[in-house]
């Protein structure tokens, strides 16, 4: 023997098993399931959508006989928080859960450019790949200091660079660009990070120009002094070689100066061989050349 038992419907359940499936930048994916199984009619539930940030609330009807319900909330901001409450139509007991979406990515190709006393800080458009980011709404910078452990708000800017100063030597620094948060910080993008340890050791930036320029001036100078004392040692020794030179002539001149014809007297190349030989000789004498007796 048998009976078969029909159970009344209680449309006073909560809605079971609701939870997430999916989220991105602009939309999210919840899922539950009817508050008894198989529905013989169309049951009518409310989705209520809460903004923890903006501080509003939207309302959506989802009518379905399926026993498990999923469903797309639209229209959501990047990088914000919801509460979601979904129930039946009656106002029966409700079901909740919170979800936040995806923040807007960080800026690509963060870089830093060193000048002459600041840094600068350069990155490419975030509006090159993220449909939902205007350039109107800017970028804020962060800096982090390793050394004292704390971390300062730099600012904010529509463009796609920024400039830092008053860097102090010795200290490690991470910067940190973002889409500008909205609403108290609440609604952020993500963070792209760069190091920033490049200053070396002493208390700041301008002292570290000085310092390498001193550092460049301590090599340069010994080079330039060696240079100098080469150069004057080569031309002393030059001088000498040329004092020598002419010392040496002077003396060969002297030994062959004759004070009878008032000038030295030098022989060729010629006359160095045998002068028997190639002398010419003498065979007389003519009567018109004057006898010279010393």
């Amino acid at each position: 023997d048998y009976v078969v038992v029909k159970m009344i419907p209680d449309n006073r359940l909560p809605p079971r098993h609701l939870h997430s499936v999916h989220t991105g930048k602009t939309f999210a994916v919840i899922k539950w399931e009817s508050p008894y199984d198989s529905p013989d009619q169309d049951m009518v539930y409310a989705v209520a959508v809460k903004d923890l940030v903006r501080k509003t609330d939207k309302i959506y009807k989802v009518k379905t006989r399926n026993s498990t319900v999923e469903y797309t909330i639209k229209k959501l901001e990047p990088g914000g928080k919801y509460h979601v409450i979904v129930q039946l139509g009656n106002m029966s007991k409700e079901s909740s859960v919170k979800i936040g979406t995806v923040p807007l990515s960080a800026p690509d190709a963060l870089k830093i450019i060193t000048e002459n006393d600041h840094i600068l800080l350069f990155w490419k458009s975030l509006a090159l790949k993220e449909s939902n980011f205007n350039e109107s709404r800017g970028y804020e910078i962060h800096m982090f200091d390793s050394l004292l452990n704390i971390t300062a708000y730099l600012g904010n800017t529509t463009e796609n660079f920024f400039k830092v100063s008053n860097l102090k030597i010795g200290h490690n620094y991470s910067f940190t660009v973002q889409a500008r948060c909205l609403y108290s910080g609440q609604m952020c993008g993500e963070p792209a990070t760069l190091l920033y340890d490049e200053l070396g050791t002493g208390e700041d930036s301008s002292a570290s120009k000085t310092d390498r320029s001193t550092d460049v001036a301590a090599i340069v100078v010994p080079v330039l002094f060696l240079l100098l004392v080469t150069l004057g040692i080569g031309f002393v020794v030059l001088y000498m070689r040329h004092r020598r030179l002419q010392n040496s002539f002077t003396a060969f001149a002297n030994s062959h100066y004759s004070s009878r014809l008032g000038s030295a007297i030098f022989s060729s190349g010629d006359d160095l061989g045998d002068e028997d030989d190639e002398a010419p000789m003498i065979t007389g004498f003519s009567d018109d050349v004057p006898m010279v007796i010393a």
